[in-house]
């Protein structure tokens, strides 16, 4: 995700010894919220995912607690890299870190997620020892208990230098295997950028489909997978020569059968289809939210129903239709809002409705 979107300043994950949770604390969010730390509900059928920014770039600041009701999975932007593996949450100075975690308490009391993001443009991870692994797992766990967090999600992107064969991967498979199995709910969910995942079908070199590997790991912890459409261009596929263009509902239909169907990768290889619950689409919640890459919200529902039902479909079609498929992932709650929730209302509701059918 792009400066324009992902802007540098980041949201830290827990934690100097004075915000490290205590025995007390941790029970006092586990009574209010009804599930321990590491431990969330269940995602509904049909979700609306939504990023929120702990930083102001000229929008302000929105405490979690004014979040509509609209989003199923509310996910903290961004982690901070502290060296060595160790990470940190320090929320924005104009929020009340006391007043954060009883929002978090609520919003997973009502049934909602609430996550914390590693990455964004200018966010990084250490993982290139086993040193930086123990550091990363510890710091995590604090991090989820000090706040009472469902989860965490993994979006790095460049500067993170996941490409094939860097240490980060592996490192970071089997970290999360370990924080999956010291919190066995744990909510895990990726926002790779296209080029990492689809993009294998076309080279798998440097970070072309260097995410496959890391998704490949984690299959049985993975919760959701919302590649990114947007700030990349069009998409390769296998089923045309011609990149199906951003924010077309082509696009959006092509990736989502990618990663639920499976594709050839460009080294011989094949990357198996995840199931249909495991994925979601992933687009800026309007035009000023990207660079580029925006779709309407008709387009996106139209997507789903393509994908859902088969109906609706333009080029592209799901070899059969995939009831299950999880819904919609956007940058960001805080753009939404700006933009009169030009996003959340329309596509939101539509995913409401599908859960009843």
């Amino acid at each position: 995700m792009k400066s324009i979107t992902f802007l540098g300043s980041v949201l830290a994950l827990a934690c100097t010894a004075a915000c490290q949770a205590t025995p007390q604390s941790a029970a006092t969010i586990m009574s209010t919220a009804g599930n321990a730390p590491g431990h969330s509900h269940p995602l509904p059928k049909h979700a609306l995912v939504g990023y929120l920014h702990n930083f102001d770039n000229g929008l302000g600041v929105m405490p979690l607690g004014q979040v509509d009701e609209s989003w199923d999975v509310i996910v903290l932007a961004f982690a901070d890299d502290l060296g060595e593996g160790r990470v940190a949450f320090n929320p924005d100075p104009k929020l009340d870190r006391a007043q954060l975690i009883a929002d978090i308490a609520t919003k997973r009391a009502q049934g909602r997620i609430v996550a914390l993001s590693f990455g964004g443009e200018l966010g990084t991870v250490t993982l290139n020892t086993q040193r930086d692994e123990d550091n990363f797992v510890r710091t995590t766990a604090e991090a989820i208990d000090a706040f009472g967090l469902d989860g965490i999600d993994i979006d790095l992107e460049k500067i993170a230098g996941v490409t094939h064969d860097a240490p980060v991967v592996p490192h970071l498979i089997s970290a999360l295997k370990r924080l999956h199995d010291m919190y066995p709910n744990l909510y895990v969910s990726m926002a790779p950028e296209h080029p990492y995942v689809q993009g294998g079908h076309v080279s798998m070199q440097g970070i072309w489909g260097a995410y496959l590997p890391l998704i490949d790991g984690l299959r049985g912890e993975l919760d959701l997978l919302h590649v990114q459409l947007y700030n990349n261009g069009g998409l390769p596929t296998p089923y045309r020569a011609e990149k199906y263009p951003a924010g077309s509902v082509d696009m959006m239909v092509a990736s989502a059968k990618m990663l639920i169907e499976g594709f050839a990768l460009a080294d011989g290889g094949r990357f198996e289809g995840l199931r249909a619950d495991q994925v979601a689409l992933a687009l800026p919640s309007g035009l000023r939210a990207a660079g580029n890459g925006y779709a309407t919200p008709a387009d996106i529902n139209r997507a789903f129903d393509c994908l859902t039902t088969a109906t609706q479909c333009d080029e592209v079609k799901p070899s059969q239709p995939h009831p299950t498929f999880r819904g919609v992932m956007t940058w960001s709650i805080n753009w939404d809002v700006t933009d009169a929730r030009a996003f959340s209302v329309p596509v939101g509701g539509h995913l409401r409705t599908a859960r009843e059918q």
